[in-house]
């Protein structure tokens, strides 16, 4: 299997998953929330859902990084990486990440470091109203910038 096709793959089942997790994220609020309440541990569900939903995709990104040999600053990598996704390369690759989805996704981004790193980010509702606003937002977004790269990659492969 050639490389392309690989990452092929792999960016499809990236895509899937991100999909399942937003369908997760829209369950938990419309059937989940309304029977426990809008309480901090419902909080600390919806942003683990959403803490997922962006590794998900940063797994993507990460493996078209790879695949392209982009270098990574090691001490900001995640930030560096997404903002790699948002380049194009002449004669080497097209962008992964569209500026409309820059926005929201670096939002995305804040919010998983900030739940993995502090421990004691509070869990209030205003805050997890926000993000999943955000990534409402991204979603669309990010799944067409990374179907985009597909076609590219599939152009790629084209004799």
């Amino acid at each position: 299997m050639s490389k392309e096709r690989e990452l092929i793959s792999v960016l499809e089942k990236q895509l899937d998953r991100a999909d399942n997790l937003l369908a997760a994220v829209e369950k938990a609020l419309r059937n989940d929330i309304p029977k426990i309440g809008r309480t901090g541990n419902a909080a600390v569900m919806v942003a683990g859902l959403v803490e997922n939903y962006y590794s998900c995709l940063e797994t993507a990104y990460h493996k078209i990084s790879q695949h392209f040999e982009n270098s990574l600053d090691s001490e900001r990598w995640h930030i560096d990486l997404l903002n790699k996704m948002t380049l194009r390369i002449e004669g080497i690759r097209v962008a992964a990440v569209s500026e409309p989805a820059f926005g929201p996704l670096q939002e995305l981004q804040r919010f998983r470091h900030f739940k993995r790193y502090y421990f004691d980010l509070e869990y209030d509702w205003d805050r997890i109203d926000f993000i999943v606003k955000k990534l409402r937002q991204a979603h669309p977004l990010a799944k067409a910038d990374l179907q985009n790269f597909i076609g590219f990659l599939e152009d790629v492969l084209k004799p």
